[in-house]
């Protein structure tokens, strides 16, 4: 070939490597996505990528994917450009670079939506990456792990896919690989499986992940332990079965220590996962408890804010809503604070309405628990909150419920008795059939409640006859001679100046 025609031929192949390598970096950019799109760049790398020139193939699948994962019309342009097919062809046909490349835009399309996902599925994709989680280089298993991890997220059924393609015992092989990037991938791609349901979070059991997840709680690198926590929650969540996995895989106490961990999202993911044993079954509960897992729990409490709040505020309620020892143990750690502070301060409605949900589920037990939150004016705090118009339904309900379970418990009436004045009749109710609960059985409790302007109170309530609320206020009068009760009506005084002027010296 005469040095003219080479000549041509080179240009072409450089004029290629140039155009592919600047698209690639001009893809990195927010700014040139649209003028790109609007170039109809697509339909330009779509051929590139069955160049006979592999840094040119390479190059045009990373510019596609930068492009996929910027948002979903340019995902959609993959698909619609009947890019992903020349792809999963091209993943177990081409080398190692060309692998990670085609799997991250696979990654990219499927992040998006379900629908975006099963395209990448029905596009035949699972069985390449499947085969790509076999290959010796550790970035193609990170890269495929990544991209499986993506489709499994949205839904149960593509998930199901991805367990049906053989994923998940490669997966728990990629767990064990000394590479830190693919230990991390790999347990969060487990986790995007077994979230859904039962049965696929027993998929993930059945593998034998959590013998090799739990030992990596202990691991110093932060975001592995993320992931780790979050994929041991994500078991345990669905039964009790799965949960005592979790925990007979020796995580107590060493997740505790999590809990205290720098990074704020394994404290969260940690805290999560002990929610998620906490809630099913005292002997779970109990378990926890033996660990020191309360103190830990209300230290969280104490020292977090915000939705990283919740799953400890949770924990507390869990435990507490088992037994009267268990809500004790609660109490005895000064568990009761933390809550408060959660639901006056938070701003977030559903942190306030878990807040009032834990609190209840301590003091509905017994007059001890009931007396616990009554001396840190708890049934106050959760009275303002249902009477604050801004607090939403749920929260209004979940304090509503709160106070009537504290309500109905306590006998420490010093700490009822101010709340007579403000207390809508829906409440008013309950509180004043404790006083009537009381009162009878305690002389100090009746001179008490004179002297403090609590029987003047219960006087000035205006009661239906024949409803309840006046029943118990009958309850009350009677404890008392007839004359104190006229004293303390509201139209005694009233009714002395009636006499006052009838009278004849």
């Amino acid at each position: 070939m005469s040095r003219a025609v080479l000549q041509v031929f080179e240009q072409y192949q450089k004029a290629r490597v140039t155009f592919v390598q600047t698209v690639a970096d001009l893809s990195t950019r927010p700014q040139n996505v649209e003028a790109l799109q609007n170039a109809d760049v697509m339909s330009l790398l779509r051929p590139l990528l069955l160049d006979n020139v592999p840094s040119i193939q390479q190059s045009a699948a990373l510019a596609l994917g930068r492009l996929a994962n910027y948002n979903d019309d340019l995902a959609e342009a993959v698909v619609g450009n009947g890019i992903l097919p020349q792809l999963v062809y091209s993943l177990s046909e081409k080398n190692r670079f060309y692998k990670k490349a085609a799997a991250f835009v696979l990654r990219a399309v499927a992040k998006h939506s379900p629908q975006l996902a099963q395209a990448v599925v029905d596009s035949g994709a699972l069985d390449a990456l499947v085969g790509c989680l076999e290959e010796f280089d550790p970035s193609v298993k990170e890269a495929a792990a990544w991209a499986l991890g993506y489709i499994a997220r949205h839904n149960a059924e593509l998930a199901q896919t991805v367990v049906d393609a053989g994923a998940v015992p490669l997966l728990v092989l990629c767990v064990q690989e000394p590479e830190l990037t693919l230990k991390r991938i790999s347990a969060c791609a487990l986790s995007d499986i077994a979230k859904h349901s039962p049965e696929l979070a027993q998929s993930v059991v059945d593998a034998g992940a959590v013998a090799y997840l739990a030992p990596l709680i202990q691991s110093v690198d932060g975001k592995l332990k993320r992931h780790v926590c979050a994929c041991l929650a994500q078991i345990a969540k669905h039964s009790v079965e799965l949960a005592e996995v979790v925990v007979e895989a020796e995580i107590f106490p060493k997740i505790l220590t999590c809990l205290k961990d720098v990074d704020t999202q394994v404290r969260k993911n940690s805290a999560t996962c002990i929610r998620e044993i906490a809630k099913h079954t005292p002997e779970l509960a109990r378990l926890i408890v033996n660990a020191g897992g309360v103190t830990a729990i209300v230290d969280y409490v104490n020292e977090t804010r915000g939705n990283a709040r919740l799953p400890g505020i949770m924990t507390l309620g869990y435990i507490s809503a088992f037994s009267e020892t268990l809500a004790m143990g609660v109490i005895v750690a000064k568990g009761v604070p933390p809550l408060m502070d959660a639901l006056v301060r938070e701003p977030e409605d559903h942190i306030k309405a878990a807040s009032a949900w834990s609190l209840g589920q301590i003091g509905r037990h017994s007059p001890d628990h009931a007396k616990a939150l009554a001396v840190h004016n708890v049934i106050g705090r959760l009275l303002a909150v249902y009477l604050n118009e801004d607090s939403s339904e749920d929260l209004k309900t979940k304090a509503k419920r709160a106070m009537k379970a504290v309500i109905q418990k306590c006998i420490h009436l010093e700490a009822l008795e101010p709340l007579l004045s403000d207390s809508p009749r829906n409440i008013l109710k309950y509180l004043v059939h404790q006083f009537a609960k009381v009162l009878p059985k305690n002389m100090d409790a009746r001179k008490a409640f004179v002297t403090s302007g609590g029987l003047k109170k219960i006087q000035e309530i205006q009661a239906e006859p024949g409803s309840k609320l006046r029943e118990y206020i009958d309850q009350i009068n009677v404890c008392y001679p007839e004359e104190i009760v006229r004293y303390y009506s509201p139209n005694y005084a009233q009714g002395l100046l009636e006499k006052l002027d009838n009278f004849q010296p």
